[in-house]
């Protein structure tokens, strides 16, 4: 049991760098913005996995937080972007 947790965590560490680089290269700002949806992700997974090998129940309602938290904030930023993206393109048609 403990090897498959360990396994599972070095598994999970490993998926959230490789999305830490592609948020920090993007190429587009959409592929930083799933980037940074997937880190947050993971997190909540972290926290579970915590959860699970403490056995402090508690945490799982900080898990469910950061994901309602991660939620909110990654729909805010695509609200921005397509707001910045309506604005910019509306520049360019009066100029």
């Amino acid at each position: 049991m403990t090897l498959v947790l360990v396994l599972t965590t070095m598994a999970v560490f490993a998926t959230m760098g490789l999305a830490l680089v592609r948020a920090l290269k993007g190429p587009t700002i959409y592929d930083r913005i799933v980037a940074v949806n997937v880190f947050g992700t993971k997190t909540v997974l972290v926290v579970a996995l915590i959860t699970y090998i403490t056995g402090h129940a508690d945490l799982i309602d900080v898990a469910l937080v950061y994901a309602l938290i991660n939620f909110i904030a990654i729909v805010t930023v695509l609200k921005l972007v397509k707001l910045r993206d309506l604005a910019s393109s509306g520049e360019q048609d009066h100029g």
